[in-house]
């Protein structure tokens, strides 16, 4: 019997993902752990294992081809003593015609109102959602983003069809059918009470592609279409700043006691063969010592180590620090764990290979998802102080300037000291201004008193 081999979900947040590479070609047999493609996330270039045991009858998706869902069919393998053109031939039927890519990738963009206004058939399709298991009254499966695009807009979700896997209604299947007009109100929206106030006048929505593109002269520009990392950012950083109420604590730190001990433990690194010949077992940056900074003021300030919920606070038990790395086309922020409890070497050894894998994509969703706060350091850039955008759902980010030598007032005396400006950005719905404040003195203590982050 063919083998259906699917698009898997290589996170608990992906919808769809580009298929880079097969690593098999048709004809050849695989087993059980063999490496057969590579899948784009927006984050990553992860390998995908087979299963199964069989020879590759048929590579239904081509390499190269974006916005594959996931659940698509990818793959047909023909199982022991099974003829492969049979198999190509009669495999696919368990997986939904709707989820094939090729369906799947016009979908991603809204119709324009112009053109929906033109065809208004796809009112009648909503009419009768059967993909999405609700037209008998059953439950809706739909995405939190798309619910909540649907109720702002007035839309019943349940008269939706769904686009996603196994018939989940998405952003792109709400946008589509607000702008075609024939999805229904939503129940809470038909009836209000008598002397109600009028409602408030519809938010100004984004400029259109077209609109921004006729503010620039024809010809003096070129379009570069986002990758999946970028539409992903870009997605995050509006639910950050439209969702977090962020308030923003800056002071400045002494990094003087810091950069001696920093130079005095670099000094006495043991030396390690490597293949490159001897080097030092671990060589500490100011970025390693703000991480472990960072993770003993949570730990000192247990009430600042939280994420919001709109049920329940949760207080997280260990600091698990993400540190923004940048990388070609965008940003990542790899996890170091339980980074209270690490020595500077390891965490510095720790980051360096995640900042490496980072840059090559090659990191695992576990590696970069989660954390309990997260720090942004463009002090090598010369930056002196910034403000960082929350990375959801971590209640802070330290945003970290640059040191420089300033005059500062000792005892009545003006003296030359190294300074470094550091602004916290808190979600006040977890941490309040005094909470705030208590964290971010409790990482100046740490980083002018750097000795207590070794013991």
């Amino acid at each position: 019997m063919p083998i259906n081999i699917t698009m898997p979900a290589l996170s608990p947040t992906m919808e769809e993902g580009n298929l880079s590479k097969w690593l098999v070609k048709e004809g050849d047999k695989v087993s059980p752990g063999d490496v057969i493609a590579e899948i784009e996330t927006d984050k990553a270039t992860m390998e995908v294992e087979a299963v199964d045991e069989g020879t590759v009858a048929k590579l239904v998706v081509p390499a190269g081809t974006e916005g594959v869902k996931v659940n698509a069919l990818i793959a047909i393998l023909a199982g022991e003593g099974e003829n492969a053109g049979a198999a190509a031939k009669g495999g696919g039927d368990a997986v939904p015609k709707a989820e094939a890519p090729k369906a799947e990738a016009p979908k991603a963009e809204a119709p324009k109102p112009e053109a929906a206004a033109a065809a208004p058939a796809p009112a009648k399709a909503e009419a009768a959602p059967v993909a999405n298991g609700h037209a008998g009254g059953e439950r809706t499966f739909a995405s939190p983003l798309a619910r909540r695009i649907a109720k702002d807009a007035g839309v019943d979700v349940s008269a939706v069809t769904g686009t996603g896997p196994h018939g989940r209604v998405v952003k792109a299947d709400v946008e589509a059918a607000i702008a075609g007009g024939g999805a229904k109100a939503a129940p809470a929206a038909k009836a209000a009470p008598a002397g109600a106030p009028a409602p408030a006048a519809a938010a100004p929505k984004a400029m259109s592609d077209d609109q921004v593109l006729k503010l620039f002269a024809e010809g003096s520009y070129e379009l570069v279409p986002h990758d999946n990392m970028r539409k992903t950012i870009a997605r995050r950083l509006v639910e950050a700043k439209s969702t977090i109420p962020h308030f923003y604590l800056t002071l400045d730190c002494e990094l003087d006691a810091l950069l001696a001990l920093r130079t005095q433990l670099n000094a006495a690194a043991p030396v390690k063969k490597t293949e490159k010949g001897e080097a030092p077992a671990y060589k500490l940056s100011v970025n390693d010592m703000v991480i472990k900074a960072m993770a003993m003021a949570l730990k000192a300030v247990p009430d600042a180590n939280a994420s919001w919920t709109d049920s329940a606070m949760v207080k997280h038990k260990h600091a698990d620090v993400g540190v923004a790395v940048s990388i070609p086309g965008g940003l990542i922020t790899p996890i170091i764990r339980h980074a209270d409890e690490k020595t500077l070497s390891t965490i510095s050894n720790e980051m360096k290979d995640l900042a490496s894998r980072a840059r090559s994509r090659k990191l695992k969703p576990e590696e970069y998802q989660g954390g309990t706060t997260a720090v942004s350091n463009l002090g090598m850039f010369g930056v002196k102080d910034f403000a960082a955008v929350i990375n959801p759902p971590h209640a802070t980010i330290l945003a970290v300037g640059a040191g420089e030598e300033r005059a500062v007032v000792k005892n009545g005396e003006i003296k030359i000291a190294t300074v470094m400006s550091v602004t916290l950005s808190t979600d006040h719905r977890a941490v309040d201004g005094a909470l705030g404040a208590e964290l971010l003195g409790a990482f100046r203590r740490m980083i002018e008193n750097p000795m207590g982050m070794l013991v």
